[in-house]
């Protein structure tokens, strides 16, 4: 087991501090004869089947704001057929264009000097000065030449932003980037124009935006399927990839306890309301002041009960991390862990938050991780899209 020397240790055992978020108000799709309302979420049940039983699900024309709107079923689909697609596309060297002929919106309302510079510059930069290179545990882009003077910090927001359109153009689809200055969103035109104007250009969208509201507004008024990207609220396609992660090493789920020591933010909010559907365990520690928002926790409650699973609400970064298998997390416990533990973190990595001897450790998933979201986002895509089954045999969940 890695250790980690004093003076590390105590740095990494720093709060991260992130500001508290609203909770989330209840919508539901206007009926309007010109924008029909997307299909609605099912009814969310408690059903586990096999392979057949998931064979009849369909996600398409579904939007994804919150895996909260998705049953069991329909989150293990998603993910079979993101490992589906990955065992295609990655090993077996196949060129699938599922979304031939469809278009995706990409709107990033969090906009920043980096982000600027790398949409300006991203076009060509992209295809003259980056090399995509997809090893077996992540996805590097190496700059081949820096006439632009492009700093490593416009290489990471880059890197994010290219993954996104690779993800959708290796599926035969048309990526098309949006900022705030582009579309004005909710200042110039409205939400609702926003959502109408794009439901007759495009066939998806996914948004990264400031609020869960907005995120919301577009899916009221939108004929197409909505993605969250990143709110202040939720993060559903990072949990996705999360999950895809952990049943790769471990070969299933259920049975898994995940601990998540770290702030009440948006990525432990996607936990909270997956992990009880996939029959892992989580156990939460927070610092006082910066638990996760009441109303996920009183639904993470409901969701563990209704699936047998283990919630723990503590404060205790021990506490939590005691007997777990997995530690995500901004500081670091390992010790109290189990003995096959792993650790997980969504990136970008600060040097106070985990020290390199646990980040590029052999118990560290973080790359593979970050490969997956690529693979995960290409199998919600499809999933809302198309009617696609998945080749490969269902994995054990």
């Amino acid at each position: 087991m890695a250790m980690l020397d004093p003076d590390a240790a105590t740095c990494a055992r720093k709060w991260v501090r992130s500001s508290s978020f609203n909770r989330e108000d209840d919508w539901s799709h206007p009926s309007n004869d010109r924008f029909p309302a997307k299909l609605k979420a099912a009814p969310i049940s408690s059903c586990r089947g096999g392979a057949a039983s998931l064979n009849s699900v369909s996600l398409k024309g579904r939007s994804c704001l919150t895996l909260k709107d998705f049953s069991s079923d329909e989150i293990k689909r998603l993910l079979w057929v993101s490992a589906d697609l990955k065992h295609q596309i990655k090993h077996g060297k196949q060129y699938l264009p599922l979304l031939q002929g469809k278009a995706i919106a990409m709107i990033f309302e969090k906009r920043s000097t980096r982000t600027r510079m790398s949409t300006e510059t991203g076009a060509q930069f992209v295809y003259q000065h980056l090399h995509v290179d997809l090893t077996e545990n992540c996805v590097a882009f190496i700059a081949l030449s820096t006439e632009n003077s492009v700093t490593a910090c416009v290489l990471v927001v880059l890197s994010a932003l290219i993954l996104l359109l690779y993800r959708f153009a290796l599926l035969g689809g048309h990526p098309c980037f949006l900022t705030s200055q582009d579309i004005h969103l909710g200042v110039n035109e409205s939400c609702t124009d926003t959502a109408r104007v794009l439901s007759g250009l495009c066939d998806i969208v996914l948004a990264r935006v400031y609020s869960h509201c907005t995120l919301e507004e577009l899916d009221r008024e939108a004929s197409i399927p909505i993605i969250n990207g990143l709110s202040e609220l939720y993060h559903p396609i990072q949990i996705l990839a999360d999950f895809l992660t952990l049943q790769e090493h471990y070969g299933s789920l259920s049975g898994l306890t995940v601990s998540w020591i770290g702030d009440g933010n948006n990525v432990l909010h996607s936990f909270m309301m997956t992990a009880a559907k996939l029959g892992v365990h989580l156990k939460v520690a927070t610092p006082k002041g910066y638990e996760p928002d009441k109303g996920v926790t009183e639904e993470a409650q409901r969701l563990s009960k209704q699936h047998g699973t283990q919630l723990v609400l503590t404060s205790d970064p021990m506490e939590a991390a005691h007997g777990s298998n997995v530690l995500v997390t901004d500081t670091w416990t390992g010790n109290v862990a189990k003995p096959d533990w792993t650790f997980l973190h969504c990136l970008p990595r600060k040097m106070e938050e985990v020290d390199d001897q646990v980040f590029y450790s052999s118990r560290s998933l973080v790359f593979p991780e970050a490969e997956n979201r690529k693979w995960t986002i290409m199998g919600l895509m499809v999933s809302l899209l198309t009617d696609y089954t998945p080749q490969i045999s269902m994995p054990k969940f």
